[in-house]
């Protein structure tokens, strides 16, 4: 069985050179992490080194569309992926199953999950400490409550902007703690219809503490 021997040298080799987190991520809390091209440019020599060879197999993949918090298209995509890691030298394999999940605007989504995919069982397979590494191709999403929970249809399409941009708003005000402030830009919408709307694209912690701060202040 050639191939544990093939996974053992490539950490043999790993736990001198490590894979360094160069990269940050400026849209969230701006955490160093390490990207897949990092995994790639630094495992790609050794498995020709060592006679391994990693191939992909999806088994499963699920998308779910998102609303963003201002008000675009959001996919959340999971893939169920195998990993054979397999020595060229006698064909023996081991395999590696893991799940990857992105989230993406545009067309990326399904290729950011299959790179999670493939990182994480190489973290694991070759024993790389992550160190709380949780990156998903340095991107930070914020989704809104799934779509079939806003009620969209109330609301002509102008007005949905404006309404996601209170919505972002509110959010913005709850992260730095700002209740008072969330409730003031939650109110700054009058009409029935659009504050329904703009409630469901509030997660149920933001519900919660507009509504105590409003029966606080009605008290």
């Amino acid at each position: 069985m050639k191939v544990y021997k093939a996974i053992n040298n490539v950490q043999a080799d790993l736990s001198v050179l490590g894979i360094t987190k160069d990269r940050r991520n400026m849209q969230g809390s701006g955490y160093n992490f390490r990207g897949i091209d990092d995994v790639y440019n630094t495992i790609a020599p050794l498995l020709a080194k060592h006679g391994l060879c990693i191939l992909p197999r999806v088994l499963s993949r699920e998308c779910v569309e998102r609303v963003s918090q201002k008000g675009g298209a959001l996919f959340y995509v999971t893939v169920d992926a195998e990993f054979d890691f397999v020595s060229a030298e006698d064909g023996t394999k081991h395999t590696v199953k893991t799940f990857g999940e992105a989230m993406d605007s545009g067309d990326k989504a399904t290729n950011k999950a299959m790179s999670a995919a493939y990182k994480y069982a190489c973290f694991q397979a070759f024993s790389i400490p992550t160190e709380s590494d949780n990156d998903a191709d340095a991107h930070t999403h914020t989704p809104a409550p799934k779509v079939s929970a806003i009620k969209t249809d109330l609301v002509p399409p102008h007005r949905m902007n404006v309404i996601a941009d209170v919505a972002a708003a509110v959010n913005e005000r709850m992260s730095a703690d700002d209740v008072i402030g969330a409730v003031a830009e939650y109110s700054g919408i009058t009409d029935v219809e659009e504050k329904i709307t703009l409630w469901g694209m509030l997660d149920s912690k933001t519900r919660s503490a507009i509504k105590k701060q409003a029966e606080s202040t009605k008290g």
